[in-house]
């Protein structure tokens, strides 16, 4: 009968149930971290509007209307009137009406210097991403921060290089986990490596920081490819 097995030091039984309790808590705070931020966010938009009607309620009535003061009750029902608007924009949008209505704040928007340029660039790249350019996959690798690793982006444009004529993409780069933010690469188009994804899978990517990823992903751009190997 064989010896049995001594158990390691204290500190290093520790150190790995501190390590295993971290690894399964992170993606759970992390998913309560983004989820918190965007109903916080959300909440806000509508407390303007909402806490002095609460207020005023409650100040007519406080015995049966004090508790719509608390702070919680206030950012609840901001969240829900928040979301209610979003989802009467979303209703209006696909209506002859609301389109209308979009085109005139467009209009409007477009009178203001500064928030003309913001809400343009923004709309833009909404839509570009939302369709497919000509010639060009959406989603793409570029070498970053040299040939042996690559980034994923998103091509906004092909444009070409003055004088020569070389096709060249705009690329934007968001970072991870965060995709609102980012930077932009210009790349010679026989540099970038095409990919299959669509920009929801790209999404999904970007924030889980690559743990949602295919079992396969191509590498090389198809000019450096030898014949006959898969990428």
């Amino acid at each position: 009968m064989s010896a049995p097995t001594p158990l390691p030091p204290l500190g290093q039984r520790l150190q790995r149930l501190f390590l295993t309790g971290l690894l399964t808590l992170l993606p759970l705070w992390l998913t309560w971290v983004v989820v918190k931020f965007v109903f916080v966010l959300l909440g806000d938009l509508s407390k303007p509007l909402v806490q002095p009607s609460l207020q005023g309620i409650a100040s007519r009535n406080p015995m049966a209307f004090g508790w719509l003061v608390e702070p919680w009750v206030q950012g609840a029902i901001a969240l829900v009137a928040t979301v209610l608007a979003i989802l009467l924009v979303g209703w209006l949008a696909r209506r002859v009406i609301g389109q209308r209505l979009l085109r005139w704040f467009e209009a409007l928007v477009s009178r203001i210097p500064l928030a003309s340029t913001v809400y343009g660039s923004a709309r833009k790249l909404l839509d570009i991403l939302q369709t497919k350019p000509d010639g060009t996959q959406r989603v793409v690798l570029i070498d970053f921060p040299h040939t042996e690793m690559k980034t994923l982006g998103f091509v906004t444009r092909v444009m070409r290089e003055a004088g020569t004529g070389r096709e060249l993409a705009a690329v934007y780069v968001p970072t991870t986990p965060n995709p609102t933010s980012g930077y932009l690469e210009i790349v010679p188009v026989e540099k970038i490596t095409p990919t299959d994804w669509n920009v929801d899978q790209a999404m999904s990517f970007i924030i889980s920081g690559g743990a949602v990823a295919p079992e396969t992903i191509p590498f090389s751009p198809p000019a450096a490819r030898q014949p006959g190997v898969d990428a």
